[in-house]
Formats: structure tokens, sequence, C-alpha cells
């Protein structure tokens, strides 16, 4: 099916049963991974060698290529998938030229001429790359936001739309209500993924309360840039029109009909599949003025980030879409009744978006049935560190970090054990492994000390010095405020200098107790998040690791050399 034939038509059950249709006919599909993980890998040349090795043996009508999105494990790309009708599908890791060379003339070859339901044993050199599709790690997910992702090609908006891609709008658009999508979110208990986790119902209630003098806004938070997290880049890579859609169905419930993008710059392979999704929306009628026959209209647009990772609080992004410094300002007014140019304007996060269409496609019961009492849903985390199986991962919230870490992860690699977890990446705080029974939730995590974030898990193994780790993170901050208020901009230079003395040896035990004093005083004079949030490592390794910082200190020093 071309693409011209959609400029045509607009009925998007006919585009889904052709594009399916189509699919149909191939015998064999084979999914290479093209997320930036695996494209740093050599994914280019895997895809160039499939596609020059089908041709080569004639098999091109029966057997389709696609460049897809993150499919989990990125420690092992390039990966490639392939599903071969009447056959197990296979999963191969580590793809080299020759591999992905074989993978078509000893198996997909042989397998294309066995008889429906006939077993095709892969030859040992193959077997040697294949990775079971029966691990903990793929078994023991529940994927929402990433169904897709890895199983389809992101640049085509006909297969989005033949898996159920834009259902979701036309049932808002013409069967529900603004206040019906608003109460659906609402019941769902869908709660921000961006770190806040306030609830999005809630959020979109109080934009949408605000009355329309000429225009309100919907802004998508992607300015991911917690390190060691890359959960919202992958969702852009892999599915970029099922954030556009959960956009378009906020816009609606709302009253908005101009959306934003934010997406760091450092992001160019995710801004490129995102601007390709909207510009095949615009063309099939799905952006613009009176979007499938109604009066609803909608456009977007992409804004470049400039990789401060201060614009990832809103008020601070909301002012760099302006084309002004991303400081943030106080709050109240808060952007739902003050925001972009001063219009009413809602932000949520990239993931947030994600869920938006399937919760209302399934109901918002189906949403609120995973997950614990007041962390509904799925969370996606970006599994990192020291562990076996890192990658990106979705479970249901409350999982326990034993089955995050130990199960799905596949545990702590070289006979090392699990020494903590540290999640919400500058904000957030170390878990230690006596917790390892604790469900990952919102609540939780605060008890602890640390926040759920956007969605970083670092796994750190027994050689792992905790005040380092602490420095690492407040370096960071201390590099990234905005230097608007004295508290962060004073005091986070001020606990680092003091971080680096225990590091050297030459601390004292006042010195501890000054930088505890100045990290308290931080949380609760700080302008925003940035700030308040930076103590949270240190605080977090001082309550289960001060021994470390303890031994350390120039008195316990002086103290064992006088023994």
């Amino acid at each position: 099916m071309a693409d011209t034939d959609l400029d045509k038509r607009f009925d998007i059950h006919e585009i889904a049963k052709a594009k399916n249709a189509e699919i149909d006919k191939y015998s064999c599909s084979i999914y290479c991974c093209h997320s930036t993980g695996c494209k740093s890998s050599g994914s280019d040349t895997i895809i160039d060698i499939l596609k020059t090795a089908i041709v080569e043996h004639g098999i091109e009508d029966k057997v389709r290529i696609v460049a897809t999105g993150c499919m989990g494990l990125c420690a092992q790309g390039p990966l490639i998938r392939v599903e071969v009708k009447g056959q197990k599908d296979v999963l191969y890791k580590r793809i080299e030229p020759l591999v992905a060379r074989l993978v078509i003339t000893e198996h997909v070859v042989p397998a294309l001429k066995k008889t429906e339901g006939e077993v095709y044993e892969l030859p040992p050199f193959l077997q040697e790359h294949v990775l079971s599709l029966d691990l903990p790690f793929f078994t023991k997910q529940e994927k929402v936001v990433l169904k897709d992702a890895g199983h389809m090609d992101p640049e085509d908006i006909q297969e989005y739309i033949a898996r159920g891609g834009y259902l979701a709008l036309e049932k808002v658009l013409k069967t529900m209500k603004p206040a019906d999508v608003v109460n659906e979110i609402k019941k769902s208990g869908l709660r921000g993924r961006g770190g806040g986790g306030f609830s999005t119902g809630m959020k979109w209630e109080f934009a949408a309360k605000v009355p329309t003098i000429d225009e309100k806004f919907i802004i998508c938070n992607g300015d991911e840039g917690d390190p060691g997290a890359y959960m919202d880049r992958s969702i852009l890579e892999g599915d970029p029109h099922s954030v556009i859609e959960g956009m378009m169905i906020a816009a609606y419930a709302i009253g908005a009909t101009q959306g934003w993008f934010y997406v760091r710059a450092e992001y160019p392979l995710a801004v490129e599949r995102l601007e390709k999704a909207i510009k095949a929306c615009k063309k099939n009628r799905l952006l613009g003025n009176n979007i499938m026959g109604t009066d609803f209209s909608f456009n977007i647009e992409v804004r470049l980030g400039a990789g401060a990772f201060v614009c990832g609080e809103e008020t601070a992004l909301i002012r760099s879409i302006e084309g002004n410094r991303g400081t943030p300002r106080p709050r109240p007014p808060y952007p739902t009744d003050k925001g972009l140019w001063g219009k009413p304007s809602c932000v949520n996060n990239v993931e947030t978006l994600g869920n938006v269409a399937k919760i209302i496609l399934k109901g918002a019961d189906w949403f609120a049935s995973f997950g614990t009492e007041t962390s509904k849903g799925t969370k996606v985390f970006a599994l990192t560190g020291q562990v076996e199986h890192s990658g990106l991962i979705e479970v249901p919230m409350g999982t326990s970090i034993n089955e995050i870490v130990n199960e799905i992860g596949g545990g702590v690699p070289n006979g090392k054990k699990l020494k903590a977890v540290q999640t919400g990446g500058p904000s957030g705080g170390v878990i230690p492994a006596e917790y390892l029974d604790m469900p990952v939730c919102y609540e939780e995590l605060k008890k602890l000390g640390s926040i759920m974030g956007s969605g970083g898990m670092i796994v750190m193994d027994d050689t792992s010095d905790m005040v380092n780790i602490a420095n690492f993170y407040l370096d960071f901050t201390v590099d990234e405020s905005c230097g608007k208020c004295a508290p962060c901009r004073i005091g986070g230079k001020q606990m680092l200098l003091l971080l680096e003395k225990i590091n050297k040896g030459k601390a004292t035990k006042q010195d501890l107790e000054d930088l505890k004093r100045i990290a308290v005083a931080m949380q609760k004079a700080s302008l925003c998040g940035l700030g308040q949030t930076a103590p949270n490592p240190v605080l977090s390794t001082l309550k289960f690791f001060e021994n470390e910082y303890l031994e350390k200190l120039v008195d316990n020093k002086t103290a064992g050399e006088e023994k």
C-alpha cells in the first residue's frame, strides 16, 4: 500500500485492513533492532546485509526486513528476531556481518522449505548466537508502553494503524466528551512518569477547568537527562505515534489546539523519527483542522533542548521553548494556569502520554489492575550497572527489587554480591541490599529517601564506594544547576567541596555534620526540584552507609594510628 493511497482515503480501519493483508503475504519477518544502542554496534550494516542476502536468494517476496525499535537487551546488540510462519521465533544476539548472512542462508532459506509445523533445527554455529525467549528477562515483564516497540517499523504510520493505532483517538473524538476522557484517566490511577508522580487525570482536570481565552497548550517533556536513563528516548525511537496519539487525546481533554515536543538535541534518532511521525500524521489528516471529520483541530511542533538538565523542570522547560534561558520560576502559578506564553499549559512526560491510548482502548480498570493501591500500571526502567542482563524493561508497579535485579536482570555477575540499587538519578537515592523485597513504587521509595524518577535503575556490587557514588551525582547536579537561587548554587558547591575533602581523607566529624546541615537547608530552601533533591544521593548514602564516610575521616584515621 503506497503512501500516495493514504492521501486519498481517511478511514483508519481500511488502512489497517490493507496493511495487515500486505504483511500477511510474507512467510517470514526479520526484525532488526535499529535503536541508538544497536545502531552504535553496527545494525545499519546488518540490515544492509540481510536485505542483500534475501535478494541474492530470490526470497524478497517471502521475507520482509524491518528496522525496528529497542528490543530490550541492549548490552547484547545488535539484535535480530526471525519470525517464520509455523516455526518458533528466534532471537539472535551480537550479530556480526558474517552471522547475518548465515542467518539467511542457514536458517531462513531452509526454514521456508519446511512444511507447516515441521520443526527446523539450527546449526551449532548459529545456536551460539541465540538468546532464549524463555529468559525471565522476557517472560517476567508486563509490557504496556513498550508493547509494540521492537515489533514494528516505527517510521511507518501504516504499521502503527495496523496494530490498532489511532483507534483510541477515534473513540475519544466520536464517542466521548472531554470530561469523560479526564475522568477515565483519573479512574485509571495514571501518575506522571517523569519523576513527580502527580495524578495525570488531576493535572488534566486543572487545565481543562481554566477558561479558554484564546488557546491552551499541551507539552511533552522529552528532556530526559538522568545519567544511565534512556527510557523516553527508546519510546520515541520505537513507537513515536503512541506518544503523539496520547498527546492528541490529552489536548482534546483539556481544550488545547497546539502541542509541543521538547526533546534534547542529543537524541537525534528520536527527534528524526518523531518528526517523520508528525509529518506522516499531517499528510494523512491526523493533524491539522477537523481531525477525523470532527470539530477537533490540533497541530504539533518540535523544540530541541540544548542539554540543560534543569530544563527537565517544567517551568524551565517552558521558558526554553519561549526562547529564554531555561531557569525555573516559583510556583504558583502552576503551568496549568499560566504556562507557555502565559497561557494555560499541561506538561506530561513521554512515558505518561505513551500510556494514554492503551487506557482509553482497554479501560481504566484494566490499567488499574496492574500495580499497587496507590501506584497503578506499569513502569519502564533502564536497568544498568553491575547486572547480568542490562537493558530496557517494563514491569508492574510494586515489583520487588529482588525480582527486577536477580530474576529479570539475572543477578550481579562475576561472583560479586549486590550492595545497593540506585533509583531516580541525581535526584534519587540508594537502596541497600537488605531491602531486596521492597516493592518499587512511589511511596515505598520515598520512605527510603529515594524517588522513582523517570526510571533509571543502576545496580551496584560490593566493590562500589558509596562516597564516590554520592560525589559523582552531586558533581553532576552542581554542574547542571542554573545558578538562579543561592541555596542550590552555593549549597551544592559547598557540599561538593566537603565530599571531595572526605574522599581525600582530610575531613573531620565537623565537616560531616556541616555536610548534613547544608543538605537539609538545600532541600528546604531551593527554588526547584533540582536543588531540593540534589542532596538525596548524599543523604541516602549517609543513612545506609555512614560507616564508609566515617572510615575516611581524619579523626578516625588518627585514632587508628594512635592505637
